[in-house]
């Protein structure tokens, strides 16, 4: 019971937290788009008004000092959000991060490429300015002779020779560094983790979506689960794209686990077809059920350096979720839902600003960059092989090594 002695106790402790917290972190935000539902709002509102976590609202300790914007299409909310919160829209990212005056002015950046009229490679990539944005930030903090603690959204950047450089420039310059996707911090259902150390045999991930968007998003949630394998993550070696048709051959042939496949898709909670218009329940491993829903299927096939075969299927139109599916020596198979909420809190992605919150104020990023670098050069390199007839590539760039958290990111609560 809250008694009158607990509230008195309460109110007195209120001056003593106020004097001992800590200033505010001062972010500045560098965006291509700021509208209703792009990730510039969804990200930056975060840090303006606070998000539900762990069964309360948190207003993190943060204060937006700057906003640089790309682009303003019809809804553009910038203008707005700069009038209500009190910060300026700078012309350029350099006078961003100094809030106009000449020397870095900020304590953390927040980097999110996503979203906009932007030209698109020969791949199909969109070419998103994130490691331009990001080097105009390094510029300023050479010239400052001060570096903060960056975030950059999703993928590093659609070409993995940039995606590298930008890893290596915090490393050089010694600045803390996160990105990638919301899909590895989020819930998930079942509330399961791969233990560290663990010897994984294969696995098997199912997302929907675009390619060179969402299939980032299933590849970053397949590599946060395989990279808790025993000896860490050493690098892929090779990289095979499939589309179509192959992609039930490869079933046929034995390359992809119909056992795990199943078992992902036990998970899901959107299962289309029959489901979604009778709500009858249906077995999408049943004969002929997946090819005759998921009519452009693509499958990623991953060989990592070490000997583990992953694969992600693409089955746009079979279902409309994010499911994980492993054979575990000592646990058999183990299997979970990505959990994403709808639109428009889509609270998932408080997840992930928690974790950039963290890293904010603490100046550690929770977990490594590498993730990150190397989910980038998969999918570069599943693109290349696409293009070229869906030929099984070498992949030497990409041993990328890296220990994975000792704790799961996940969020629990």
């Amino acid at each position: 019971m809250f008694t009158r002695r607990d509230f008195l106790g309460y109110a007195a402790a209120l001056p003593l937290a106020a004097a001992t917290q800590k200033p505010p972190v001062r972010v500045v935000i560098i965006t291509t788009v700021y509208r209703y539902l792009s990730h510039g709002q969804h990200m930056g509102d975060r840090f303006l008004i606070g998000y539900p976590y762990g069964g309360e609202w948190h207003h993190p300790n943060v204060r937006v000092v700057s906003l640089y914007v790309d682009q303003k299409p019809d809804g553009d909310l910038s203008s707005q959000r700069a009038n209500e919160f009190g910060f300026r829209i700078y012309p350029s990212i350099a006078e961003a991060l100094c809030c106009g005056g000449h020397k870095l002015a900020c304590d953390a950046v927040l980097i999110i490429g996503e979203h906009g009229k932007y030209p698109r490679n020969d791949k199909g990539q969109i070419l998103y300015p994130r490691y331009e944005f990001f080097q105009q930030c390094a510029a300023v903090f050479r010239e400052s002779g001060r570096a903060v603690p960056v975030y950059n959204d999703k993928h590093l950047s659609y070409s993995f020779e940039k995606a590298r450089s930008m890893v290596q420039t915090s490393k050089e310059m010694g600045f803390p560094m996160l990105g990638g996707s919301s899909l590895p911090v989020t819930w998930r259902l079942p509330d399961v983790e791969i233990p560290v150390g663990a010897r994984i045999d294969e696995a098997v991930m199912v997302g929907e979506g675009g390619s060179d968007a969402m299939d980032f998003h299933a590849l970053e949630a397949l590599q946060c689960m395989v990279e808790r394998r025993n000896g860490g993550e050493m690098g892929v070696k090779a990289v095979q794209m499939l589309i179509g048709p192959a992609v039930w051959e490869a079933f046929a042939e034995g390359r992809i686990s119909r056992e795990l496949l199943a078992a992902a898709l036990s998970r899901s909670d959107t299962p289309l077809g029959l489901t979604e218009r009778d709500g009858r329940v249906q077995d999408l491993m049943a004969d002929g059920v997946l090819p005759g829903l998921a009519n452009n299927p693509a499958a990623y096939l991953i060989e990592y350096r070490d000997g583990l075969r992953a694969a992600l299927l693409m089955l746009s139109g079979a279902v409309r979720d994010f499911n994980f599916a492993a054979r575990v020596q000592g646990a058999g198979i183990v299997s979970t839902q990505f959990f994403l909420t709808p639109e428009p809190n889509v609270t998932y992605s408080a997840c992930l600003v928690h974790k950039i919150e963290e890293m904010f104020t603490t100046g550690r990023a929770p977990y490594p960059i590498e993730r990150t670098l190397l989910t980038s050069g998969i999918l570069e390199s599943c693109l290349d092989s696409k293009k070229q007839d869906s030929a099984r590539l070498e992949t030497p760039l990409l041993s990328v090594s890296y220990q994975p958290p000792a704790k799961s990111q996940r969020c629990t609560l």
